[in-house]
């Protein structure tokens, strides 16, 4: 039995560092330096993360593994200590599309923490994310190029899923942090941990006989951080994690992660929502209606038209998509995420299959239409499970089966 890595090491972007450069590279970056985190109420972002890692058992290559992780995060609140309330919905995702660049949009978790502008947190106990917590944290004094300093990190692991464990489990951890010096215009660190943390086996051994009895993590990780704005630019990371399990397997994970973080405007405001209505009403596209959704601000496409049973579109549909996305354009740093929907038809496993190849067909034309940039296009099915209108008429079921596309705030 594989041990899936459930714990996100997207969260690790709120975060990290490391490489080594020489001794001549930190002697050219002279002149000490403050640094804070910055945070201006309003503000939302996004860290997107891929991770490429090969598994291991006792010793044995079993498999590689590509997952990517995203944060869409809002600056809610700024205190008079200028530290910030985040409100983030973390997404992790091992599956890619097997045509186009999307992605399928896996399991998601959200919360409502604090960091202060050290880099220290504030968060529910009862939490998972994020699942590392306090790193980076920088001193209140300057620092120069060169200079070394310690600090107190937190992972979190998340047991849910594969062990019925309800609550967070919590192991904290030194970190060794270095101030590389300059590259560019931007400043580089660099950070360094191990934990090791036995688990609470006697809580797991109740519900199962598999179950890990000790965890370790050793990270070596670089972080390029722009000081104008007060946060990273992006990052990467070589880790290993190690797991013994109750029936004597060792389980190691060992692999390199990459993250970039991107700003962009808040779209779902009701300026937005009106202006783009207009311009939907003014080019003519039948049966579209934006609205603000969970998300971000959603083009809502009812009765969209597939061939029979189907995820092939139908011209008319594909001359509708043409201009929608002209309007996504207009928003080339927001992230994109297509929902498919269908009817209540068949069964729940066909509906879901069939929204999701919907989906999935929707991005794929867009992703011929619009030029590629920083923005990532995302895509789930939800079948039937929300529904806008009755499925007992014909008028219903023809606005359920839709497919909206959102224009991601977070």
């Amino acid at each position: 039995m594989i041990l899936k890595k459930t714990f996100f090491r997207a969260s690790l972007a709120v975060i990290l560092l490391h490489t080594v450069f020489s001794q001549e590279a930190v002697n050219q970056n002279g002149g000490e330096k403050v640094f804070r985190f910055k945070y201006s109420k309003g503000d939302t972002y996004r860290i997107f993360s891929t991770v490429e890692e090969d598994v291991y058992i006792n010793g044995s290559y079993v498999q590689h593994s590509t997952i990517a992780n995203r944060i869409g995060a809002e600056i809610i609140d700024v205190d008079e200590n200028k530290t910030a309330t985040i409100s983030s919905n973390f997404m992790t995702s091992e599956v890619a599309t097997e045509k186009g660049n999307h992605l399928n949009f896996g399991h998601e978790d959200n919360a409502v923490f604090k960091v202060d502008v050290y880099g220290n947190y504030t968060s529910d106990e009862k939490d998972f994310i994020p699942s590392v917590r306090n790193v980076p944290v920088f001193p209140e004094k300057e620092i120069a190029p060169g200079e070394r300093w310690t600090g107190k990190g937190i992972e979190v692991y998340d047991f849910r899923e594969t062990f019925k464990l309800e609550n967070p489990f919590t192991a904290p951890f030194d970190v060794n942090y270095q101030y590389i010096g300059k590259e560019g215009s931007l400043d580089v660190f660099s950070v360094s941990y191990t934990t090791y943390v036995e688990t609470p086996g006697e809580n797991l051994k109740s519900s199962l006989d598999f179950y890990p009895v000790s965890m370790s993590t050793h990270s070596e990780e670089k972080i390029y951080w722009d000081n104008e704005k007060g946060y990273f630019s992006h990052y990467t990371e070589d880790f290993r994690i190690a797991v013994k399990t109750s029936t004597g397997e060792t389980i190691e994970y060992k692999g390199k992660a990459k993250a970039e973080v991107s700003f962009f405007p808040k779209t779902s405001t009701e300026e937005n929502i009106s202006n783009i209505q207009e311009k939907v009403d003014d080019l003519g596209i039948e049966n579209v209606s934006v609205i603000q959704g969970e998300k971000g601000l959603t083009l809502s496409i009812e009765d969209i038209k597939f061939k029979a049973d189907s995820s092939v579109l139908q011209e008319s549909e594909k001359i509708k998509l043409k201009q929608i996305a002209q309007i996504l354009m207009q928003y080339p740093d927001n992230d994109i995420l297509i929902t498919g929907h269908t009817a209540l038809a068949g069964t729940e496993k066909e509906r879901n299959r069939l929204s999701k190849e919907r989906a999935d067909a929707v991005a794929e034309y867009l992703e011929k239409e619009m030029p590629s940039g920083t923005r990532k296009i995302f895509t789930q099915g939800l079948g039937a499970s929300k529904p806008v209108d009755s499925n007992k008429t014909e008028k219903g079921k023809a606005r359920n089966r839709r497919v909206e596309i959102t224009i991601m705030d977070k």
